[in-house]
């Protein structure tokens, strides 16, 4: 069985390279709807593959760290990179463009990272994240698989080399959220703290 939960962020971008001349070379942003995807053969204790309750808390905010936020691109020019960080509160640097295939790996990679470390505890058995979709405009989005997310030809995402600005850590519930992911510390479901 396959469960999906919508998201939703705005969001600014250039993404350098692209054959549309605005896009490549003016920031300019976008309502951005993510769908995630989460598949299993099993329900849990409450008959549910996973409670959408959970996904409020630590999947809302890894999304949502995107909210109101400009989407930088490490191998940008320098000096761009400086003045957005400077000029903007929220933002999130990459380690690939900020295309809506790349959003979707990236977004793909983080949450199926916090899952492998999130403990269940209501009965949830082999919960998978099925994909990622990220709609960038009401007629055009990307869906992200397991594969595309760890394509080395689509380009590594190696969550240590995501950044995010201190107002986006000061926006997690979790102010260590970010922290605990990369140290590969365990969570446990909200509902059970």
């Amino acid at each position: 069985m396959i469960i999906r939960k919508l998201f939703k962020f705005e969001n600014a971008h250039v993404v350098r390279g692209c054959s549309t001349v605005k896009c490549r070379s003016s920031v300019h942003g976008h309502s951005y709807k993510v769908e995630l995807l989460f598949e299993s053969n099993f329900l849990d204790n409450g008959q549910m593959v996973y409670d959408f309750g959970l996904m409020k808390q630590n999947m809302k905010d890894l999304v949502e760290s995107f909210d109101h936020a400009i989407a930088l691109w490490s191998g940008d020019d320098k000096e761009y990179l400086e003045a957005m960080k400077k000029h903007s509160a929220r933002w999130v640097e990459l380690p690939v463009s900020p295309s809506a295939e790349q959003f979707s790996r990236v977004i793909f990679v983080m949450i199926d990272k916090l899952l492998s470390l999130t403990s269940k505890v209501n009965g949830e058995r082999e919960v998978k994240l099925h994909s990622v979709i990220v709609h960038e405009t009401d007629t055009g989005y990307a869906q992200c698989f397991k594969d595309d997310a760890y394509s080395k030809e689509m380009g590594n995402i190696d969550l240590h080399e995501i950044s995010f600005s201190k107002q986006i850590h000061t926006d997690f519930k979790d102010a260590r959220l970010w922290e605990k992911i990369l140290q590969e510390e365990s969570f446990l479901n909200p509902s059970s703290v």
